[in-house]
């Protein structure tokens, strides 16, 4: 067990280290502009993703609305992963790939963020979802592993960790989303 563990804190180093000497550090301050800037002219920051990337949808956005290491005003913030109800009645009525779309759709404005989290990066309902957002006039942040799958192409910013392990990129999903509530609350 003892080198099970040691492995798996060398294997989150190794991926950490990775994303140390990539392009990722200056995606992360651009993110983190765009979403000051949103916040500043009254928008929103909506969040989505599937099993553990629903969980960390939530605890992203309950960074913004509650807070993150300092007091402030909450930021206008949603994660579409938590309301059943919509999300059994979308996924009854329309498909489970439409149930972030029709969200989307009702919720987003021109101006707002939008942050789909997919390590494969081709979850069909977020890739739709970031499909209308763009086209919406959203500004598209995408969170997957490495190659970044569909969502690649169709983010402003798709933060393509590299790792292949979806418990390493998810990892440093949370650790970026934390630095990113930190950017945001500024210093």
């Amino acid at each position: 067990m003892k080198e099970i563990i040691k492995q798996r804190f060398l294997d989150h180093l190794q991926v950490a280290n990775a994303v140390m000497n990539s392009d990722i550090l200056a995606q992360i301050e651009r993110i983190a502009v765009e979403v000051k800037k949103a916040l500043a002219n009254g928008k929103k920051v909506l969040f989505c993703g599937n099993g553990g990337s629903a969980a960390d949808s939530q605890h992203l956005a309950a960074e913004f609305v509650g807070r993150f290491q300092k007091e402030r005003a909450g930021l206008p913030a949603i994660a579409l992963t938590v309301d059943t109800s919509i999300l059994t009645a979308v996924g009854n009525d329309y498909g489970y790939d439409k149930v972030f779309v029709r969200q989307v759709q009702a919720l987003a404005r021109p101006g707002d963020v939008l942050v789909g989290i997919s390590t494969s990066g081709n979850s069909a309902n977020v890739v739709e979802a970031v499909e209308l957002a763009k086209s919406m006039g959203v500004f598209c942040v995408g969170m997957t592993a490495e190659g970044g799958g569909k969502m690649k192409l169709l983010c402003d910013e798709c933060i393509a960790v590299p790792a292949k392990v979806t418990a390493r990129a998810q990892e440093m999903h949370i650790l970026i989303g934390h630095i990113l509530c930190e950017l945001v609350d500024g210093e």
